[in-house]
């Protein structure tokens, strides 16, 4: 049984560069950080099972961001940034970085596309984007 548990409420930045991050929770609904290091055969004759190895990290981060097309708000933020590598820092909750809420970062992850519209009748409009690749880091100072 879990001994800790915490009411999902991140907080969620993103730019072109660390020192130049622009907070967007507000305009989130949902966000995935995916850390996976690539599983790369290793296996030698005489073996009987496969074995594994590690090889590169191929990270991804996934989030729902609510439309919006007024100044600062989603379109203007996530448009200039795609075609370019991005920074996007997420925390589990607000306050600074500390053990128990730590700063997960992807630095120089792809942001490929942006889907400018995407509306149903009667329902608030969101885009759902991905960035891939990058470097993952974990900032615990703050």
């Amino acid at each position: 049984m879990a001994t800790s548990t915490y009411l999902s409420n991140p907080v969620v930045q993103i730019g072109s560069a660390i020192g130049s991050l622009t907070d967007i929770t507000d305009q989130v609904s949902a966000v995935t950080l995916t850390v996976t290091k690539e599983a790369l055969e290793d296996t030698a004759f005489g073996s009987t099972s496969r074995t594994m190895t590690g090889g590169l990290y191929s990270n991804e981060l996934t989030m729902t961001v609510f439309a919006s097309y007024a100044t600062s708000e989603s379109y203007s933020v996530l448009s200039a940034l795609v075609g370019t590598k991005c920074v996007i820092k997420v925390n589990p909750a607000t306050g600074g970085d500390s053990a128990t809420n730590p700063g997960f970062i992807l630095t120089d992850a792809y942001f490929e596309s942006l889907p400018v519209v995407n509306a149903n009748l009667g329902e608030l409009s969101t885009y759902d984007i991905t960035l891939q690749g990058g470097t993952y880091s974990v900032d615990t100072t703050a």
